[in-house]
């Protein structure tokens, strides 16, 4: 199974190494270049199990897609839980963020680069789904405590967070060639120069 921060169980529940091995092809070839059966194959297990567990090809990318959210939506929720500034917490978020972009790739493309509309039509727009609206109430949060100006809350979250997801997709293209932690605090930095309080 696919955990931002956690290992999976050994061994791996039939379910559970279905949507491992989705999440690699998806990744890899696009959604729409990938059969049941590729994803059968690399998961070693039957067709029947597939159909059993998802239904099929587009239920199997909706158990991957609400399992991955799943995943940010803790990450969130612990930085949320250990860190009182909403600034501060939104540095951490994106340092986080940087990290697993290294050390879990396909999460943070599948979530971050995929065309989700193209394939899950009747899903929720990422900004519409819960760790994003909880990214947006951050920022609400501090700009009520005067740590941001008083601007467009959507204004605000791209300001922030908007340049932190580019970077993210230009280290899964390949155009950066750097791992992203190196560039951290010159992302964050630039950010706040736009959102940050003027104290006259």
């Amino acid at each position: 199974m696919p955990y931002l921060k956690r290992e999976a169980s050994c061994p791996e529940p039939l379910d559970c190494r279905i949507l491992t091995a989705a999440l690699d092809l998806f990744v890899e070839k696009g959604y729409h270049n990938v059969s049941i059966h590729e994803i059968q194959k690399n998961s070693e297990v039957s067709i029947g199990s597939i159909y059993k567990y998802f239904g099929g090809k587009e239920g199997v990318a909706k158990g991957l897609y609400q399992h991955l959210l799943n995943e940010i939506d803790e990450l969130i929720d612990d930085v949320l839980s250990e860190i009182v500034s909403p600034s501060e917490q939104c540095k951490e978020i994106i340092k986080q963020l940087f990290e697993h972009t290294e050390t879990h790739p396909n999460i943070i493309a599948f979530i971050f680069h995929a065309k989700h509309p193209e394939f899950l039509s009747d899903e929720r727009l990422l900004c519409n789904t819960s760790p994003f609206i909880k990214l947006r109430n951050t920022i609400e949060k501090g700009i009520n405590k005067g740590e941001f100006q008083k601007i467009d809350i959507w204004v605000a979250t791209t300001c922030i967070f908007g340049s932190a997801t580019r970077m993210i997709q230009l280290r899964l293209d390949g155009v950066i060639e750097k791992p992203l932690p190196e560039y951290t605090e010159i992302t964050i930095n630039t950010a706040w120069q736009g959102i940050k309080r003027v104290v006259p």
